[in-house]
């Protein structure tokens, strides 16, 4: 799989994809991972890459010229055509249903998005995915663009050494599921031991077991799955005309 990433700021990357599973995936030529940095194809000779928004607002907006000139320059260096995603705060939530399906195209095109959020064109223009990890907003794209990368990754053919990893996790094949506890040595540890039917070697007990300790978590942790609204849960906050925020994520 190819993967490349549109930024402003490359450096943030450098060190995530270098170790544990991504960068193992990499030395072994599972994936390809190229940052492509936004400002040399800025606009004029300062490069500029944001400008006022239209009709008036505060902060800046990207430009489109550079995103889709960088777009259309890495696009023209792979033989395949691209997923574009671009990360932002009003896109649909990541989940692993996107994931697995990204997972299985041969190429991936991250637009990291910034500032005030990124001139509608671009999305247009290179019809892109338009995705957020949630209802919060971060500084920019890059942190999510590392997710989107590390989830995707994780998931290809021969990257994971238990070819059942992936399938096992939380938000499996079963959109209400969550992984169950997990144990390991010591036996005992501050007077909390580990549970008996784990060292039965009776294996359709404990896989019974984990079903039900995975159903017994999501409905604590995630009760709005099963229709009972949240410990605490609040109406969803409104942002005031003129407020300003970061769009990035």
């Amino acid at each position: 799989m190819q993967i490349d990433i549109l930024t402003l700021f490359p450096e943030m990357f450098r060190g995530p994809f270098d170790i544990s599973i991504v960068g193992r995936a990499r030395e072994r030529g599972l994936v390809r991972i190229r940052l492509v940095p936004l400002r040399p194809f800025g606009v004029g000779r300062h490069r500029q890459t944001d400008d006022y928004p239209y009709g008036g607002g505060p902060g800046m907006v990207m430009r489109p010229e550079p995103i889709v000139e960088a777009a259309e320059w890495a696009m023209a260096h792979v033989p395949h055509p691209p997923t574009v995603i671009l990360t932002s705060a009003q896109g649909r939530p990541l989940t692993q249903a996107l994931l697995r399906a990204w997972a299985e195209r041969p190429y991936l095109l991250v637009v990291a998005g910034h500032y005030e959020g990124v001139d509608e064109r671009v999305v247009d223009l290179l019809e892109a995915e338009e995705v957020s990890l949630g209802d919060f907003v971060l500084t920019g794209g890059e942190i999510p663009a590392m997710a989107i990368v590390d989830g995707v990754t994780r998931l290809l053919p021969g990257v994971l050494g238990d070819p059942d990893g992936a399938r096992q996790d939380s938000f499996g094949p079963d959109p209400r599921w969550l992984e169950g506890p997990q144990y390991t040595r010591p036996l005992v540890y501050r007077g909390l031991a580990v549970p008996d039917v784990l060292r039965s070697g009776h294996h359709a007990r404990i896989a019974a077991w984990r079903r039900e300790q995975a159903e017994a978590k999501a409905r604590r942790l995630r009760p709005e799955w099963f229709g009972t609204p949240a410990a605490g849960a609040a109406a969803p906050a409104v942002t005031a005309p003129g407020a300003e925020e970061d769009r990035g994520d």
